[in-house]
């Protein structure tokens, strides 16, 4: 049987929250900066970790044409096509999307949404001194009135001046093996998980 557990925090953080799949700008394993392709699956599955904790908009940033022919199609079909009657969950989850060509627009559109700017939290396999845990930012999401737009890298990661100009980068997610190589998706769960799952 299922354990029953109460909900005391769901929806009670004072921070607003926002992600973002940044297909573009990326690292490929040369270390040029390229636009990564859309991967449906990423699309579906950080969008539907978005809205279960409670992400105002999650973003997705790539600049190509046919990729955001793709986004387009994707969340037609969903939220307007066959799909949207198949399968409601995913309806709600990917009315949570809002396709941009860089993240010049997504600040921008955030601002216009809050009044003012979000600060920006970078992840990275990599350590970096300012590096914060992922329990001081939950901290500061749940204590704090602030608006956060989490970054979540594609290809081999964000550029280092991305990094190095956000306001937080999180610690590495690490695990039990020498192996790290987590997929966008399965990195992005986690650390919404850590950042913003209930308290029993």
């Amino acid at each position: 049987m299922a354990r029953k557990t109460e909900k005391k925090n769901i929806g009670k953080f004072k921070s607003s929250i926002y992600t973002a799949l940044v297909n573009y700008p990326s690292l490929n394993r040369s270390g040029d900066i390229v636009t990564t392709s859309i991967t449906p699956l990423s699309i579906h599955d950080i969008a539907r970790a978005s809205a279960t904790y409670n992400a105002k908009k999650y973003f997705v940033v790539n600049p190509v044409n046919s990729q955001k022919r793709l986004i387009k199609r994707i969340i037609e079909y969903w939220n307007n096509g066959f799909g949207s009657l198949y399968n409601t969950n995913r309806k709600i989850a990917l009315k949570t999307i809002k396709p941009v060509n860089n993240l010049t627009e997504a600040f921008r559109w955030i601002e216009k949404e809050e009044k003012r700017m979000p600060e920006i939290v970078v992840s990275s396999a990599k350590h970096f001194p300012n590096t914060i845990s992922f329990k001081e930012l939950r901290k500061k999401i749940f204590d704090e009135d602030k608006i956060f737009l989490l970054l979540f890298g594609t290809g081999w990661g964000l550029p280092d001046e991305i990094i190095m100009e956000s306001d937080y980068i999180l610690e590495a997610i690490n695990g039990y093996s020498t192996f790290n190589h987590l997929s966008v998706r399965s990195a992005a769960a986690i650390i919404l998980d850590r950042l913003l799952c209930m308290e029993e």
